[in-house]
């Protein structure tokens, strides 16, 4: 039986918000997606999520239903902006912020400021870029070449292309319909916060406790970085999945999942 019950807007932070919700019963788990994945592509997790939590997948801003143009800033700060005042708004309490890749860096840029509202970050193969960092090693262009080739209604054939990563064709079928949605002002925006605000220091400053789930063979988070991250947080909870792409939750279901369902507590599969 599905967990799935419905999809919503909320006005939250002056801009109309996305959600889908699972479950409705337990504590309440938030997943915050990446650059160019709007909710939708999260739905097969949180129908696992909602067995347990009462689980909420955001659109970000500029992606997927939420609001999206030229008028709005799609900064990071303006994005964790986004979901402390979601939190506020569905009155929600003793949060777990799930985030993957972008959506790890807005949740560690939320919980710097003091919160009472989230109790923990499970931080998703979170970029490590920043200032004098080393780069991050999926580049902007063919993020970029992805969005604009869903937007001409080519992205299947972009995903299906050799060269890129496969996809389960259900999964690989959604991925071109709803990045689609994804405005690539958004995505410039969220590779320039890669490089211009600095995941450790947030980390070190960071008021939840926090576990890393880092996918081996992405070339994400290096050895070294989770050295550094331990070294900003020393009650950081560290996990590696050997050989997992960046985007685990497609391409490595069950080992994220196991990983996943360990870091909460419960068996997702």
């Amino acid at each position: 039986m599905s967990s799935f019950l419905y999809g919503a807007h909320v006005r939250a932070n002056g801009i109309r918000q996305h959600y889908l919700r699972f479950g409705g019963m337990g504590a309440p788990l938030i997943v915050i997606p990446g650059v160019v994945t709007p909710a939708a592509l999260w739905q097969h997790v949180a129908e696992n999520l909602g067995r347990f939590f009462d689980t909420y997948v955001l659109d970000v801003r500029g992606r997927g239903l939420s609001e999206s143009g030229t008028h709005l800033d799609y900064g990071l700060d303006t994005r964790a902006d986004d979901l402390a005042a979601f939190i506020e708004a569905m009155k929600l309490d003793g949060v777990t912020l799930v985030g993957h890749s972008m959506g790890a860096r807005i949740a560690l840029r939320l919980t710097r400021r003091p919160s009472l509202a989230v109790r923990r970050v499970l931080l998703l193969d979170p970029p490590a870029s920043g200032p004098g960092r080393r780069p991050y090693p999926i580049p902007m262009e063919r993020s970029i070449r992805l969005v604009e080739a869903s937007k001409r209604g080519e992205g299947v054939a972009y995903l299906r292309a050799p060269g890129v990563a496969p996809w389960p064709e259900p999964l690989l079928l959604q991925r071109a319909e709803w990045v689609a949605t994804c405005d690539t002002r958004a995505v410039e925006a969220a590779y320039r916060d890669f490089y211009e605000h600095d995941p450790f220091d947030d980390l070190r400053r960071t008021s939840a406790d926090v576990t890393l789930l880092v996918a081996g063979g992405s070339g994400v988070v290096s050895a070294e970085d989770i050295q550094e991250f331990l070294r900003m947080n020393p009650r950081l909870a560290t996990h590696v999945i050997a050989g997992a792409a960046h985007q685990f939750q497609a391409e490595n279901y069950g080992e994220f999942m196991d990983a996943l369902g360990g870091m909460l507590g419960v068996a997702l599969i």
